[in-house]
């Protein structure tokens, strides 16, 4: 039963059957892919740590733990996905769109710790320089860039809007980066002997670690504390809904996402002291600009004839300057 209300809910939100065959036909790939990627990701931070071992480097070791890391943030990419794909149930009304952004913001704060800990063993490297072994650095270092670039080419494919996969891709993606800098560290060690080089491509690492997890941080706060959507405008969203046909005005107007692909909207929206019968069509057109300009696939609007007071707690869009002049 709690499937039914799923496929219910999404059908009275917007989404038809092509759309709902074609997200759980993505997801489905996408599980495959993840599962290949950690098995991947596993196997190159291992083969790095022993090579890092051997050679000394401080590059190949803390690309191993980020490796390593990575492998965690997979493994908890392809955990979140699983989760969200589950229905709604009695207690959780919404499903679990959110578990994908919760696991992205947890692996973005675990990117963070990471880049913290390479910088300050790169500082550490220094002021105290090791000898490495550069051809250690370049074979491991290009067998990395050939994982790392093909994992990430693999996920780069199936983001699709989802910022749990677009974490795991910044993930490895910066590791292909790592792995290609740590190539070009080991020649320039073979050619000029300075071992100085593996340390400051620990801090080049840390850079782009730290980097790639910033977008990521501030994406996933603003879908937890429930802000709106990256990329829209409040007035814009306004402003398409008062030209709707039989819309007097729009207000109490709040927007926001169940996770990073599902948008949901509730409103206030004033209509002339019509039949619901003809009311509903006005629902119909407003659902359907939503869903079409704006990717909103779950609505609450309230009809209203009589003068409405704005809730002094909510935002309260101005009514464009051009609609004021035409009145």
């Amino acid at each position: 039963m709690n499937r039914v209300r799923r496929l219910q809910w999404i059908l009275r939100g917007g989404l038809g059957i092509s759309r709902l065959k074609a997200m759980h036909a993505h997801d489905v790939k996408t599980g495959s892919v993840l599962k290949w990627s950690i098995a991947l990701m596993l196997a190159l931070a291992l083969a790095e740590a022993a090579a890092g071992y051997m050679a000394n480097s401080l590059a190949l070791l803390s690309d191993a733990g980020h490796n390593f890391t990575d492998s965690l943030a997979l493994v908890l990419a392809w955990f979140a996905l699983y989760v969200q794909s589950k229905p709604a149930t009695e207690s959780k009304t919404y499903g679990y769109p959110r578990a994908g952004v919760l696991a992205a913001f947890v692996n973005a704060l675990l990117l963070v710790a990471i880049a913290l800990y390479v910088f300050y063993e790169a500082y550490h490297r220094l002021r105290t320089p090791h000898a490495v072994d550069p051809q250690w650095m370049m074979v491991v270092g290009g067998l990395g860039f050939v994982v790392d670039a093909g994992v990430s080419l693999a996920l780069l494919r199936q983001i699709r809007g989802d910022v749990n996969v677009r974490t795991a891709f910044l993930h490895t993606a910066a590791d292909a980066v790592s792995t290609a800098g740590i190539v070009v560290g080991g020649w320039l060690i073979a050619r000029t002997g300075v071992s100085e080089i593996d340390p400051l491509l620990g801090f080049l690492i840390g850079g782009l670690i730290l980097w790639s997890s910033v977008d990521i941080i501030k994406e996933t706060l603003n879908i937890l504390l429930e802000g709106l959507p990256r990329g829209m405008e409040l007035d814009t969203v306004v402003t398409a809904v008062r030209r709707v046909e039989g819309v007097e005005n729009v207000h109490d107007v709040h927007i926001w996402s169940l996770g990073s692909r599902t948008h949901a909207m509730s409103c206030h929206v004033a209509i002339a002291d019509i039949p619901p019968s003809e009311s509903n069509e006005i629902l119909r057109r407003i659902n359907a600009l939503l869903d079409q300009e704006f990717q909103i696939s779950h609505t609450t609007i309230q009809f209203e004839h009589a003068v409405c007071e704005p809730s002094p707690k909510c935002y309260d869009p101005a009514e464009p300057a051009a609609e004021r002049k035409g009145a």
